[in-house]
């Protein structure tokens, strides 16, 4: 049977590297984001380029046009994927609202306001997507949603709008994983490495004095899709829900290298950091 994934915030970078390592595994993938062009936002790469590289690389690209803020578009999205497949296999939640401000010096009362949108695209965009996919996957009695996070979760990394960011997804996985329990659908968080997305190339190359050092540690944007894919098909699936997993790591479990055949390095090893322990007290 063909998986069918949706994979949001997909026109470039992360989501569009996962939209294509999935479509590699033969999935249909769903590819949201804004960019029906690339005069939409001024940056290369939109939802239709990143379809057609999905179908090219062996799976099947549908590319669905969604604003993640507005709701009334998301749940379009899912009556779409239930009435093209009747099922729904993995839920890639990458979507945010990333500002160039972001990169900018100063403190964050010097910055525009603007940049909350990434907790209104971020983190409450996630728990909308998974809201409608949890609905799906519960049905049918399996399948996996999954945030792509970032060790930023727990030290400061370019300002509280985007820690804030990265540790809700990692809460959410948490405890949706909680109510998930016992159903066979499972939530992770994935933290990424340092991506060879297109902004990060392009910073590296603007500022090679304060980036230069990037380069020998960088992920391909395809990394984390085959790590997820991966986890997808893990017997122990499960096991893992409402855990916060570092990427690399998970790439040395199932023998996922970058394209020189080396394993990148953990943020564990890097910046001596780990991912905050759940404690298994539950209220409700």
């Amino acid at each position: 049977m063909t998986a069918v994934a949706i994979v949001t915030g997909a026109s470039r970078g992360a989501g569009r590297g996962i939209a294509i390592a999935l479509g590699s595994h033969g999935c249909t993938v769903y590819v949201t984001g804004r960019s029906d062009s690339s005069s939409d936002t001024g940056m290369p790469g939109t939802i239709h380029e990143t379809a057609a590289a999905v179908t090219a690389a062996g799976g099947k690209g549908v590319a669905i046009r969604c604003d993640h803020a507005d709701d009334a578009q998301v749940q379009a999205l899912f009556d779409r994927v239930a009435r093209d497949a009747s099922r729904l296999d993995i839920l890639v939640n990458n979507a945010c609202a990333i500002q160039d401000a972001l990169h900018a010096p100063g403190q964050f009362w010097e910055k525009p306001l603007s940049l909350s949108q990434m907790i209104d695209v971020g983190v409450r965009s996630s728990y909308v997507a998974s809201w409608h996919a949890a609905r799906a996957m519960v049905r049918q009695g399996s399948g996996l949603i999954a945030f792509t996070s970032s060790p930023g979760s727990v030290h400061y990394c370019m300002g509280p709008a985007y820690g804030a960011h990265k540790a809700g997804l990692d809460k959410l996985a948490a405890d949706m994983a909680v109510d998930l329990r016992d159903t066979g659908v499972s939530a992770i968080s994935v933290w990424m490495g340092a991506l060879a997305s297109e902004r990060l190339l392009a910073m590296i190359e603007a500022d090679p004095q304060k980036y230069g050092h990037l380069p020998a540690i960088l992920e391909p944007t395809e990394y984390t899709g085959q790590i997820i894919w991966a986890l997808s098909q893990d017997p122990e699936l499960t096991s893992f829900s409402g855990q916060t997993l570092i990427g690399a790591e998970l790439g040395r479990r199932y023998g996922i290298t970058r394209q020189d055949g080396s394993f990148p390095p953990s943020a564990r090893d890097t910046h001596g950091v780990e991912p905050r322990i759940q404690y298994p007290l539950i209220i409700r």
